[in-house]
């Protein structure tokens, strides 16, 4: 991982539900990023939510669902 690289990070199950009920969205309403993208953990498979943290000045939290 290049250290300009958010920190990907794959949720549990449980988490991803909670997620969902706290932005009361389905998961087909968050963005996607696809399976093949080199930053997805090992592991993911289609329709895991992934959290993607950005650090420094611009630091901010993006949840995609993998496709």
């Amino acid at each position: 991982m290049h250290v300009l690289q958010p920190t990907h990070t794959k949720l549990s199950s449980s988490d991803s539900e909670k997620l969902l009920v706290k932005f009361n969205i389905a998961l087909s309403q968050l963005p996607k990023i696809s399976k093949k993208d080199p930053a997805i953990p090992e592991g993911c498979d289609t329709g895991d939510v992934v959290k993607i943290e950005r650090t420094g000045e611009y630091a901010e939290t993006y949840y995609r669902v993998v496709i």
